[in-house]
């Protein structure tokens, strides 16, 4: 089980627009309100099972074909925060917009952490194993339509109730799907880059001039 007991704000300040966020006492409290309420609404649940490539069905495009060259196994991994914290943003949306931005941008950061700490389970049941990092459908020419068979091999619809819409969109919209490769050799460190991401025309870290961390 996984517990959120503090959100990186200033992570979520990078998601907002980093720099070029006021931060007075105004967005301070702001910061602390909002945080309070992800934390009361958040359910963080999650998924992991690994899998041999082989014969998958999950190897489509060169950029997860280059991720896991080295890989026989790779590990399929979901999360999401749950319901509640979207009902919470579109209750935000309508009602004070400023604060739908600053939970939002709580809710992303809060998904993430998740998935860290899914990452730490799955490095620590694998110590003698070298793992890629997590790549998610959506990412270079990887089709986002993948989601689906993902909770489908997981069964998260019935399990944790995480699912996709017609347009390969998960829902909750705070969740996460990934898959990261498991090797018995050392990886080659690679950087995911802006050029092959399907979502670098909106990213907001690009607008505002910076990187995401990878």
């Amino acid at each position: 089980m996984i517990k959120l007991t503090e959100i990186n704000k200033s992570e979520a300040l990078r998601y907002i627009g980093g720099g070029k966020v006021d931060m007075n006492d105004k967005m301070n409290a702001l910061l602390k309100i909002c945080e309070k309420e992800i934390l009361e609404t958040a359910t963080p649940k999650y998924l992991y099972k690994k899998i041999p490539l082989k014969d998958s069905g999950l190897i489509i495009g060169k950029s997860i074909e280059q991720h896991l060259k080295d890989c026989d196994e790779a590990v399929l991994i979901c999360a999401t925060i749950g319901s509640e914290t979207d009902k919470l943003l579109r209750t935000a949306s309508v009602t004070d917009m400023a604060k739908a931005v600053v939970l939002d941008a709580m809710a992303s950061v809060a998904v993430e952490q998740v998935m860290q700490e899914v990452d730490e389970i799955i490095a620590k049941e694998n110590p003698d194993k070298f793992l890629t990092w997590r790549f998610s459908p959506g990412y270079g020419d990887y089709p986002i339509e993948l989601q689906e068979k993902f909770l489908r091999i997981l069964d998260a619809p019935r399990k944790i109730g995480l699912c996709t819409n017609d347009n390969s969109i998960l829902t909750p919209t705070k969740s996460v799907t990934a898959i990261t490769g498991i090797s018995e050799k050392p990886i080659e460190k690679r950087r995911k880059g802006c050029a092959g991401c399907n979502l670098k025309e909106t990213c907001k870290f690009r607008k505002s001039g910076e990187r995401c961390e990878f």
